[in-house]
């Protein structure tokens, strides 16, 4: 069970972080853009669903460097 917490398998606690935060994140983002843009003029499920995909890129290269950068810190 010790081994799991070795330099090893650093890149498996990596990706377990970034899926854990995705979804919370990406939820984050993308309630912020669409309050952005409704503040501008209405919008319609074409819009919101590209703001979606928009929110899951962010959201994606987000965690993964979050997660990256914070195993990195707490295992090294």
């Amino acid at each position: 069970m010790a081994e799991l917490f070795t330099a090893k398998y650093a890149l498996f606690w990596v990706v377990a972080l970034a899926l854990a935060l995705f979804l919370p994140v990406r939820n984050l983002i993308w309630a912020l853009m669409v309050r952005r843009a409704m503040g501008k003029a209405e919008i319609d499920a074409a819009e919101r669903q590209r703001l979606r995909r928009h929110a899951s890129l962010s959201a994606g290269l987000l965690v993964f460097v979050f997660s990256y950068f914070f195993v990195n810190s707490v295992m090294f």
